[in-house]
C-alpha cells in the first residue's frame, strides 16, 4: 500500500510491451514515466522475439525472471505475483495494440498506450467497449496535449478570450519519408509504410491523428466531415506521405489540417492556429514555451511558459520557472503524470480529480474515424 503519512506514494509498478533495443518511443516512454517519480519500470515483453526482449529487459537492469517473451505469458505471471506490474505501456507497432490493450485490462491492469488505438474504427470501439467494461484507466499518448501553453489555449478558449471560434487550422509537417528509405531496411520507416502494420493511413495515421486530437483538444469542437486529397508521392509507396484535408467542425466553424512526411526543411512542425470572432492565437511546437495571442484590434501578446497572464492549467503543467526552456519530454510525462493520478484515485477507491485532462479511449476512436473518414 501507499504511504498515508505524508511521504510521497511509492511508484506504481510499470510494465511494458515492446520498446526493445532500437525503438524509438519505447525509449521515450521510459523516460518520460520517470522524469516525475511516478513508475518504477519492473517487466517487460520488449521484443516479440524472446532472445531480443531478453537482451533489451538486461540493458534496462530487468531481472531476468521477469522479462518475457510474449505479452501472454507477462500477463498471466505478473498477475500472479503480489508484487506484480499494476500498469502497462502498450508501444508496440499500430496493429499489435489491440491484442495487449484487451489482454491486460482483462487481466485487471491499468493501460497506457501509445497513438493510435489500432489500425481500424471498428476495432477502435470494440476495445473502447473493453475500457468500459474493465473499470480500469486507460491513457492513449497524444502527448502533444500536455505542453503547458498547449493547456492555455484550452483554457483561453473555454473563458471566451477568443469569442466563438471560426477557423481552426493545424498542420504537422516533417521531411525524413522524402526518399524510399523504407525500401533501405529503416525499421521506423519500414512499418510506418506497410499498410498490414501501420493501418490505412500513413502520414494521416502517424502525425495527422496528432493534429487533429490537438485541435479537438484545445478547441473543444469536434469535426463533423472532412474534405480530403491523400497523396503518395514517392513512386511504389503503398499510403500517403502527405495529407490535405479541409475540416468543417461542430458550430459552424472551418478549417483545415494538412500532414507531411515529404517536406523539406521540415522537422517535427506541429502548429495550431485558432482564430475566432474576438481573437487569435497560434502556437507551434518547435517554440512550445511562446504562444501568441491577439485580441481583435489590439497589438500582439506572446505568453510565455510560466510567465505573467498564464492560469492555473498552465502552472498545473510546468516544472521550471519561466525562462528555463521545457519541451517534448515534460509534455509527454504530464500525460503519465495525469495518468498516474488517475490510477492511483481508482486503486484507492476514489473518483479520479476533476482537473485530468489525459487522451483517453474515445480520442482514439475519433482518431480513427478521422483517418477512415478521410482516407474514403
Amino acid at each position: 500500500m501507499d504511504a498515508t503519512d505524508g511521504r510521497p506514494p511509492r511508484p506504481i509498478r510499470l510494465g511494458m510491451v515492446g520498446g526493445g533495443e532500437g525503438a524509438f518511443i519505447g525509449a521515450v516512454h521510459r523516460m518520460v514515466a520517470r522524469l516525475d517519480g511516478q513508475y518504477e519500470l519492473v517487466a517487460g515483453a520488449l521484443s516479440a522475439s524472446p532472445e531480443k526482449s531478453l537482451r533489451s529487459g538486461r540493458a534496462l537492469g530487468l531481472a531476468d525472471a521477469r522479462v518475457y517473451g510474449d505479452w501472454e505469458t507477462m500477463a498471466r505471471a505478473e498477475a500472479a505475483r503480489p508484487d506484480g506490474v499494476e500498469a502497462v505501456a502498450i508501444v508496440t507497432p499500430n496493429h499489435a495494440h489491440a491484442g495487449p490493450v484487451r489482454g491486460f485490462l482483462e487481466a485487471g491492469f491499468d493501460v497506457i498506450c501509445d497513438k493510435p488505438l489500432t489500425t481500424t474504427l471498428a476495432e477502435a470501439r470494440a476495445l473502447a467497449a473493453d475500457v468500459a467494461r474493465s473499470g480500469r484507466v486507460f491513457a492513449l499518448t497524444h502527448n502533444y496535449t500536455g505542453y503547458p501553453l498547449v493547456r492555455q489555449m484550452r483554457a483561453m478558449v473555454r473563458e471566451g478570450r477568443l469569442g466563438r471560434l471560426r477557423l481552426v487550422h493545424a498542420e504537422y509537417p516533417q521531411d525524413w519519408l522524402t526518399l524510399p528509405i523504407e525500401r533501405d531496411g529503416q525499421k521506423q520507416a519500414e512499418w510506418r509504410t506497410d499498410p498490414a502494420r501501420s493501418g490505412a493511413g500513413g502520414a494521416i495515421g502517424d502525425i495527422g491523428t496528432h493534429a487533429f486530437n490537438l485541435a479537438e483538444f484545445v478547441t473543444g469542437l469536434k469535426a463533423e466531415a472532412v474534405s480530403a486529397e491523400l497523396t503518395s508521392f514517392v513512386p511504389g509507396r503503398a499510403l500517403d506521405d502527405d495529407a490535405q484535408i479541409r475540416v468543417r467542425w461542430s458550430g459552424g466553424a472551418r478549417g483545415a489540417i494538412w500532414c507531411s512526411q515529404v517536406a523539406p526543411g521540415n522537422e517535427n512542425g506541429l502548429q495550431l492556429r485558432v482564430y475566432g470572432e474576438t481573437g487569435g492565437m497560434h502556437w507551434r511546437q518547435d517554440d512550445p514555451n511562446r504562444l501568441y495571442f491577439t485580441a481583435f484590434g489590439e497589438p500582439t501578446r506572446i505568453l510565455t511558459r510560466g510567465g505573467a497572464g498564464t492560469g492555473s492549467d498552465a502552472a498545473r503543467a510546468t516544472r521550471i520557472p519561466a525562462g528555463h526552456p521545457e519541451g517534448y519530454l515534460e509534455a509527454f510525462a504530464n500525460v503519465y503524470v495525469e495518468a498516474a493520478a488517475a490510477i492511483r484515485a481508482r486503486r484507492a477507491g476514489l473518483p479520479a480529480p476533476p482537473d485530468l485532462h489525459f487522451p483517453g479511449v474515445e480520442d482514439g476512436v475519433r482518431g480513427l474515424a478521422f483517418v477512415e473518414a478521410s482516407v474514403a
